[in-house]
Order: C-alpha cells, then structure tokens, then sequence
C-alpha cells in the first residue's frame, strides 16, 4: 500500500505597490505562494505554484481556497476523461479541441444535473438507448 504524506505551505504578499506600478491588474490585492512537498513511498516531489487573487486575506483562508479548487478541478477532469475518454482524444486541428471541450463539459453537467444516483457513465449510456431519456436530460426535468 502506498503511503503518501503531502505538506504545503502557503505564503501570502498582499504589499505589492512595486507590481501596481508595472502592470494594470484591476482588482489585484495579493501574489500566493504555495509550496508542495508530497512523500509517497520515501520518494519526494516538490513543487511551487503561484496565484494572482483580489482577496485581502490571511495564507489560511486562501490555501483553503486553493485545495477546494483543486478538488473541484481534479473532479471535473477525472469525469471527462472516465467517462469521455478526454485524455485519449485526438482531436488537435483549429477550433475542433475548444468546441469538443465546451461540449463535453455541457454534456457532464447536464448529466450530473439528471435526477438518480447513477453514475456519469450510466446516465450517458441510458441517454444512448432511451430517447426519451435523452430529451429529459436535454429539457432539464
């Protein structure tokens, strides 16, 4: 069983007139630095992200911020490429990706919007053998 231990520290600068002064940013009140350090096994992996936020707030608030982020992300993209196969798309020509993207992402939210407990999945796959299904799913009730 894989053991994984992840630290991040988060680090807020909310004093930056000298970034004013170089760039229009409307709104912009604080840089987030946050740092990651995941063990997993005894093997390390470090990483650093940074943020650009209008919140005047402390580091605790705002890497709370960050975590429900990310877990709305990871959720959205495991959801597109479980149930969409996104991952192994091979679409790359013109506006073909961005166009697939917004449909996938309509089509995930229409299903998890669709009344029952089944999964993404499931609900595609009945939507594919039931018109009627279908046409709920599309109306919304």
């Amino acid at each position: 069983m894989a053991i994984t231990v992840e630290t991040r520290r988060v680090h807020v600068l909310s004093d930056i007139g000298w970034l004013a002064e170089r760039h229009d940013w409307p709104g912009l009140n604080s840089i987030v630095m946050v740092d990651s350090l995941r063990e997993i096994n005894g093997k390390s992996q470090s990483e650093t992200r940074f943020y650009i936020t209008s919140l005047m707030t402390g580091a605790a608030e705002i890497a709370a911020f960050v975590r429900d982020h990310w877990a709305i992300e990871n959720s959205l993209h495991w959801v597109l490429d479980m149930s969409f196969r996104d991952d192994e798309s091979r679409v790359r020509t013109d506006n073909a990706p961005a166009i697939l993207a917004i449909m996938k992402h309509i089509t995930a939210n229409l299903l998890r919007l669709a009344p029952g407990k089944d999964s993404i999945n499931l609900k595609r796959k009945t939507a594919n053998w039931d018109d009627n299904y279908l046409e709920s799913i599309i109306r919304g009730n």
